[in-house]
């Protein structure tokens, strides 16, 4: 899940670098590039469990500027995560705003860390 929301954020935060090396830790530990080319539709994808689905909408609302999570979408994570676990989420979220803004402002390029998946997109 971890993997997941960091490359979720490090795409909303346009961060080249950071979409390159959090989609090389969720391809690790997916096996496959499968997940990981879903990642920025994943609204229409059918790869991600509720669970995920909620947590990638968490992760855009809380990446949102100012953020946007409505007492709707809290409801939905209530139902998924124990609190303990959306604070850890929250935190996670916040680190890789702070990171992926960071290199993103200054201009870090990608370094072609995933490519070594290139060649087995599926699971």
């Amino acid at each position: 899940m971890r993997a997941l929301l960091m490359t979720r954020v490090s795409q909303v935060c346009h961060c080249a670098f950071c979409v390159d090396a959090n989609s090389l830790r969720l391809a690790e530990r997916c096996g496959a590039l499968d997940k990981v080319l879903q990642v920025a539709n994943w609204q229409e994808s059918a790869l991600f469990s509720a669970e995920e689905q909620v947590a990638l909408a968490y992760a855009d609302a809380v990446t949102a500027t100012p953020p946007q999570v409505d007492d709707a979408l809290k409801a939905q994570m209530k139902q998924h995560f124990t609190d303990d676990a959306i604070t850890e989420m929250t935190a996670l979220i916040a680190f890789q705003n702070l990171s992926a803004r960071f290199n993103a402002a200054l201009d870090i390029p990608s370094q072609g860390l995933c490519d070594s998946f290139k060649g087995r997109p599926h699971a």
